[in-house]
């Protein structure tokens, strides 16, 4: 039950629809990534004053941090249309130029997970993002010939949670490119009450926090935790969401006080009992814990780098002694099982 809580991608359409209700329209109201919001507004009022499209813009991160949403805020900052698509559903080369030859004067085109462009849909985007122009071959063979049409003058947004897997030749074509980073819990504390206004139920402020804490960092978590546990408060306990019952419903859902689930914790327990702490490839994990690779690449293994719980060194994952201290485990006293390297294993980690 936890994992697809503790998933930051979205579980399926009806959650993306639900998120609508949920998602800052303005700068105004997102909360977080507070300077690349202040650099976002700063060339959108450059770009408004100067009636020209915005530079095209890469944004990275894991899922559930809000690419999508700044990418609508940045329609709606600019008061111009936006088109969204992603990466997998863009097969040919004609689904990007019916794309693009269908966009209005300074709109945004947002891709999402860009870094799954075909190649062929790829090499079309390099003239359209630079030069606003398009290329269109007509016949085959020795008869064919290319005509060049213009583009309209176009933002892309593209957004990504592999920038490591971009070419070179599109990541050169965006004038800024942005990390977006995990949220502190007091942003996500406001993210939670900010939510509940809107959802109609009433939350204490220890709650929220409560919430907020589990929440892995990542505002789409903490808004699908806080549905969840509004729903179980209003069955069990019928009234307002307080502290204790919000306890009381998180742990009922198997999300711990770190915000771990039970595959966290699973990959911890393998790599602290299975393997005696010492470093773990990812093909080892995978295979030990009965996951895809791509899943703990995207979904577990961020958020247990970001809190400290692993690190990542040459030879593979180890496990902190945050790790140790969390599960109940003994550490041990003969750190010589991480690779040699006792510093891993000391407080800074936790």
């Amino acid at each position: 039950m936890s994992e697809d809580l503790l998933d930051p991608k979205p579980v399926d359409e009806k959650e993306l629809g639900d998120e609508l209700l949920l998602r800052p329209k303005r700068f105004s109201e997102f909360i977080g990534q507070s300077r690349l919001k202040e650099a976002l507004e700063i060339f959108i009022r450059a770009a408004v004053e100067r009636g020209e499209p915005l530079d095209h813009i890469l944004l990275s991160g894991p899922p559930g941090l809000g690419k999508t949403t700044l990418a609508q805020i940045i329609a709606n900052e600019m008061g111009v249309q936006i088109r969204i698509t992603s990466g997998p559903a863009l097969e040919r080369s004609s689904d990007i130029a019916a794309i693009l030859t269908s966009l209005e004067e300074n709109s945004v085109l947002f891709i999402d997970e860009i870094h799954r462009l075909p190649r062929p849909v790829e090499e079309v985007l390099y003239s359209a993002l630079e030069d606003f122009k398009l290329d269109i071959v007509i016949g085959k063979g020795p008869g064919a010939r290319t005509i060049r049409l213009d583009l309209p003058r176009f933002t892309l947004v593209g957004a990504t949670t592999r920038s490591g897997m971009l070419t070179a030749p599109l990541r050169d074509r965006f004038g800024f490119s942005a990390r977006l980073e995990f949220y502190s819990v007091e942003e996500l504390e406001q993210i939670v009450q900010r939510s509940a206004r809107l959802l109609k139920c009433q939350i204490e402020p220890e709650a929220a926090y409560e919430i907020a804490r589990r929440s892995r960092g990542t505002p789409r978590i903490a808004n699908r935790l806080l549905k969840r546990v509004r729903d179980y408060v209003q069955v069990r306990h019928g009234g307002r969401i307080g502290v204790e019952s919000c306890r009381e419903a998180l742990d009922f859902l198997n999300v711990d006080s770190e915000g771990l689930d039970e595959v966290d914790r699973r990959i911890l327990r393998i790599m602290i009992e299975n393997y005696q702490g010492r470093p773990v490839g990812i093909n080892a994990l995978a295979n030990s814990i009965g996951e895809e690779v791509s899943t703990i690449e995207d979904v577990y293994e961020p958020f247990l780098l970001q809190a400290g719980f692993i690190v990542r060194t040459q030879r593979g994952r180890v496990p902190t002694k945050k790790a140790y201290k969390h599960l109940g485990f003994p550490y041990p006293v003969d750190n010589s099982l991480s690779s040699g390297q006792p510093s891993l294993f000391d407080d800074s980690t936790g």
